[in-house]
């Protein structure tokens, strides 16, 4: 992370070692800060926050989601988030790798066939009935007993659980896979494949026309997959992670507007600012000023 960044990037560790896969409880992070709301950050890893009767807010990417008794939230490497809590939360936190995932025989697409991890769209939290919760405890104790275990096939077991407790939320959210951008069976591939290629290059690749050529598709005819998927064109599409990128950098750097268009892939100032009035509404300081209040 750059020098001038105010917001910080935590590695996974553990007692001071890293690791795959932490599983702590809320009271324990609570007690951990003191009762003191964290600042705004970002992982490297995925995170899971089920709260069991915490009550608070928690903000990603800029936008707010009340925490409630019994929901579960869902937030990807990368994501700026904020957890602001009542007194007294209790609930369970789960924190895992992509690594963790591969050691443990998870396909690397397992995860972006769910609909709970999004990194640049809406990621309210996932309620929680009582049937799902006998489910889930059982999942999520037997997880947190094997974290804390000296058994050598530990993490093999944590995997295992893991995989069971993602599928059995996967089961019950009500997120219209559209919105998840697992779109219907034609075209799919192509919108999946959209997504990744848009989160490696947004920095680099703007136009339309380059990432057709990299699906090897008309421009056209991906226009038309995006549009019948998510109801916006491709060009939104690429935009509006670049937006993203844009408001984080914007409130969480102290860069200048033309050094966050040149990491952004914009040579010229103007452009960037035309760009930033255009997706935000406001100018870049105009920005950076109301949510600095």
């Amino acid at each position: 992370m750059p020098e001038n960044n105010k917001i910080y990037s935590l590695d996974l560790r553990f007692n001071g070692a890293p690791v795959p896969f932490v599983m702590k409880t809320m009271e324990e992070i609570g007690q951990a800060f003191g009762g003191i709301a964290d600042n705004p950050h970002r992982h490297s890893y995925y995170t899971v926050i089920w709260s069991f009767l915490a009550t608070g807010k928690h903000i990603i990417d800029f936008k707010e989601y009340e925490i409630l008794p019994n929901h579960i939230f869902f937030v990807s490497p990368e994501q700026v988030h904020q957890v602001i809590t009542n007194p007294n939360p209790t609930g369970y936190v789960i924190l895992f790798t992509s690594e963790f995932l591969e050691q443990n025989s998870i396909r690397p697409d397992f995860i972006s066939n769910l609909k709970l991890f999004q990194k640049s769209d809406e990621t309210p939290p996932l309620p929680i009935d009582s049937q799902m919760e006998n489910s889930l405890k059982l999942f999520a104790a037997k997880m947190n007993s094997e974290f804390h275990s000296s058994n050598e096939m530990r993490y093999e077991t944590i995997g295992a659980y893991l995989k069971l407790f993602l599928i059995e939320c996967n089961g019950h959210c009500s997120l219209a896979p559209q919105t998840n951008m697992q779109f219907i069976e034609v075209g799919k591939t192509i919108v999946k494949n959209l997504k990744k290629n848009v989160e490696t290059h947004f920095t680099t690749l703007h136009q339309v026309q380059e990432y057709a050529e990299m699906l090897n598709v008309s421009p056209n005819y991906l226009n038309e997959i995006i549009k019948s998927s998510v109801h916006i064109s491709a060009k939104e599409f690429i935009q509006n992670r670049i937006a993203l990128e844009a408001k984080r950098m914007i409130v969480f750097t102290d860069k200048s507007s033309k050094e966050i268009g040149f990491d952004l892939g914009f040579n010229d100032p103007s452009h960037f600012s035309k760009f930033v009035k255009s997706k935000l509404g406001q100018s870049l300081q105009e920005f950076r000023d109301s949510h600095l209040k």
